[in-house]
C-alpha cells in the first residue's frame, strides 16, 4: 500500500478498531502572519490559514482559547487553533496571486492505537508542529511521509510534494501530525522534540519507549482552488508556492494549539468509535449550524496585505527552490502587531448608535420592515442617519449596499451573542467597513438614558471566575426586571451565590444562558428577552459567596453562555418541562 494512499481509506483498513471522525471546520478565522507557537507576540516569518476559536492571538496559551465565543469549527467545546501556509500563484512576470482556500479544513481525529491500548486526549497547554517550513527536497523518513498532497479530479497517486499537472477538483493539502509523548512537555524549543512518529509507520503503529504516551492522531486536510489558474500555466514547473516561498510543496507544515477540554476529548475517544468518521454519528458532539462557524472570525492585527495580486509575497520570503534547505533572509522590513486593528465593525458609539452584532435576514421576511433603500455611496453612517431622520431606532445594512430601519430587532434574526457572524461584506461607499453580507445584517440601535456600548463580538472576559466547563463569558447585560431578561430564577439566591454555582444550576436544569445579578441572584434561559448591552463597568458589585468574582450589577446581568452543551441537554430540558406539566396538573 502506498504511503500516499488516501486517509479515509486507511481508516478503515488499518484495524477493525481504527475508528475515528472528521471535524469540519468550514473557513478561516484569520488570514495573516501570525504564528504564536513560533513566533509568539511578533509578525511571524509568513502567513498563514488558521481555523478554529477566536480566541487566537500573537500570544495565547490555553486559557486565551477556552476565551473563545464562537469557533469556525462545527463540534461545540472544540475551541482548538490549527493552521497551515497559505497558497499563492506566481505568475510569469513575477507577480504573485493568493489561491482561494475551498472552504476551511477538515480535520481528521484517527483511532490509530496499538492492538488493545489506550489513546489518549492532548493535556491543556499542549500544542505541536509537523513539517518544516524551510524542507525544500523530498524524503523517505516519517516526517516527509507525513506531508502530502491529493490532485482532486484525477487518478494520480498522491505525492510528497506539488503536482507537476493541473488538478481539475483542486490541490488538497494534507499534514499528519506524530502522535506519540515524552509524557511530560508541553511544547519543546523546536516544538517538535516533545513528539515522535510511531516506530512502524508515520501513521499507525506503537510508540517508542521514551514517547509512552499514545494520542489519538491528528490530521488535516485543507483544499485550494488551483484550477482557477488552469489556463495560465507557463515553462516547464507547476506555478504554485506556498507562502515562506516554496515552490516545490515539501516545506508545507501544520500547527496545533489544544483547546479542547480534556475530559471532553477524552469520552470522546473513548465513546466515538464508528467506522463512518461522521462527527453527527456520535452522541458526545454537540453541532453548530454551518452558518454560525462560518460567521466566525477575528480582525486582522497586522497592516499589511495579504491576499489579492501582491508583487512579493508578504514577509521576507523569496522563491528558493530544492534541492537545499531555504536560508532566511533578514535584511527587510518588518511589519508590527496593531492591536487596535482587530475591530469587526464600524464604532457609531460617538453618533449615538451602539452596534449590536451580526444578526440574520431573510429575503423573503425582513426582519426590519419600516423603511429600506439601496444606494451606491452606503456605509454604516449613512444608514443609521437615514433611520435616525425617519424616526427609527434600529438600523441594519446588509449585501454592501443595502440599508433597513426599524424598531425592534426579532429573536429569529437576533445577532448570536459573542459571535461575529457573516457579516463580511464591504460596504459600497467605504470599503474599510462592513456592511453586512448575503443574509448577513449589521445592526445598531440607538442608545438611550446615557449608555451606548457596542455589543462584544471578541474573545470573552476572564471576570475571574472560575466556572464549569463549557461555559464562557458573553458580557454584561441590562435586565428589564419587569418581566425578566432571564426569566427563571435559581433557588438558591443569597449568601452563596457566585458565577460558578449559577451556571451549574442553570446547566442542571438544561438551560444554554445563566446570568448573575445585583451580588446575590441567578437567573437562567435560552435567550435574552428585551436586553441589550450594557458598559462593563455597570456589572461591578462582588459576588456574595466569592468576593473575587463580578456578579452583576443593580439592573444588569454578568451573562455566561453554554458552548459545550452534551448529549443530555435535550433530555434535561424534556424533563423539566415536563415536571413543569405535573405540576400544572
Amino acid at each position: 500500500m502506498s504511503r500516499f494512499e488516501p486517509l479515509a481509506l486507511l481508516a478503515l483498513l488499518a484495524s477493525p478498531a481504527a475508528a475515528f471522525w472528521r471535524l469540519p471546520c468550514k473557513s478561516p478565522i484569520v488570514v495573516e502572519r501570525l504564528d504564536p507557537i513560533v513566533s509568539p507576540g511578533a509578525v511571524s516569518g509568513h502567513a498563514h490559514t488558521i481555523m478554529g476559536g477566536n480566541g487566537f492571538a500573537p500570544t495565547m496559551d490555553y486559557n486565551s482559547t477556552q476565551a473563545s465565543t464562537c469557533s469556525s469549527c462545527t463540534v461545540t467545546g472544540d475551541n482548538s487553533n490549527y493552521w497551515v501556509p497559505n497558497l499563492y500563484y506566481q505568475a510569469e512576470d513575477g507577480h504573485f496571486e493568493s489561491v482561494d482556500q475551498v472552504g476551511g479544513a477538515t480535520v481528521y481525529y484517527l483511532q490509530r492505537g496499538d492492538t488493545g491500548e489506550q489513546l489518549q486526549a492532548f493535556p491543556p497547554g499542549f500544542r505541536m508542529i509537523s513539517g518544516s517550513p524551510n524542507k525544500r527536497s523530498s524524503g523517505d523518513d516519517f516526517a516527509s511521509q507525513a506531508i502530502s498532497y491529493n490532485c482532486l479530479g484525477t487518478s494520480n497517486a498522491e505525492t510528497g510534494g506539488f503536482p507537476d499537472y493541473n488538478c481539475p477538483s483542486g490541490l488538497r493539502q494534507q499534514v499528519f501530525f506524530p502522535s506519540c509523548w515524552n509524557g511530560k512537555d508541553l511544547d519543546s524549543s523546536d516544538h517538535k522534540s516533545h513528539m515522535s512518529f510511531p516506530t512502524t509507520e508515520f501513521n499507525n503503529g506503537p510508540c517508542p519507549a521514551d514517547f509512552p504516551v499514545h494520542f489519538i492522531s491528528l490530521f488535516y486536510e485543507i483544499t485550494w482552488d488551483t484550477n482557477a489558474f488552469a489556463d495560465r500555466w507557463y515553462g516547464d514547473k507547476q506555478p504554485f508556492v506556498l507562502s515562506m516561498g516554496d515552490p516545490t510543496g515539501y516545506g508545507s507544515h501544520g500547527d496545533f494549539i489544544m483547546g479542547w477540554e480534556e475530559d471532553h476529548l477524552q469520552r470522546a475517544i473513548d465513546s466515538c468509535t464508528n467506522l463512518s468518521g461522521r462527527v453527527e454519528d456520535c452522541a458526545e458532539f454537540t453541532l453548530i449550524p454551518d452558518s454560525q462557524a462560518e460567521g466566525c472570525y477575528i480582525g486582522s492585527v497586522i497592516d499589511e496585505q495579504i491576499t489579492g495580486t501582491l508583487t512579493e509575497l508578504p514577509g521576507c520570503n523569496p522563491v528558493q527552490d530544492g534541492p537545499d534547505d531555504a536560508e532566511a533572509v533578514t535584511d527587510c522590513t518588518t511589519a508590527s502587531i496593531d492591536a487596535t486593528a482587530t475591530i469587526t465593525f464600524k464604532d457609531l458609539t460617538s453618533q449615538g448608535w451602539a452596534y449590536d452584532g451580526c444578526g440574520t435576514d431573510n429575503y423573503y421576511d425582513r426582519i426590519l420592515t419600516g423603511y429600506s433603500t439601496s444606494e451606491a455611496d452606503m456605509t454604516n453612517e449613512v444608514c443609521v442617519e437615514l433611520c435616525d431622520n425617519k424616526g427609527f431606532t434600529v438600523a441594519g445594512t446588509e449585501y454592501s449596499d443595502e440599508c433597513y430601519c426599524g424598531n425592534s430587532i426579532p429573536d429569529a434574526g437576533a445577532p448570536i451573542p459573542g459571535v461575529p457572524g457573516n457579516c463580511k461584506m464591504a460596504c459600497a461607499g467605504d470599503a474599510s467597513e462592513m456592511c453586512g453580507g448575503a443574509a448577513g445584517i449589521s445592526l445598531y440601535t440607538k442608545c438611550t438614558g446615557g449608555t451606548c456600548v457596542n455589543a462584544n463580538v471578541g474573545v470573552s472576559v476572564a471576570q475571574n471566575a472560575s466556572v464549569p466547563t463549557g461555559w464562557t463569558y458573553t458580557g454584561c447585560y441590562t435586565d428589564t426586571v419587569f418581566p425578566r431578561s432571564l426569566p427563571n430564577w435559581s433557588n438558591f439566591n443569597g449568601d452563596s451565590m457566585s458565577n460558578s454555582a449559577c451556571a451549574t444550576f442553570c446547566e442542571g436544569e438544561g438551560f444554554t444562558l445563566a446570568g448573575t445579578e445585583y451580588s446575590g441572584q441567578c437567573f437562567c434561559g435560552d435567550a435574552l428577552a428585551g436586553s441589550s448591552v450594557a458598559d462593563e463597568s455597570q456589572c461591578s458589585m462582588a459576588c456574595t459567596g466569592s468576593a473575587k468574582e463580578v456578579c452583576g450589577g443593580a439592573g444588569v446581568l454578568s451573562v455566561w453562555r453554554h458552548v459545550s452543551v452534551g448529549s443530555s441537554r435535550a433530555m434535561k430540558r424534556h424533563l423539566r418541562e415536563h415536571q413543569e406539566r405535573k405540576r400544572a396538573w
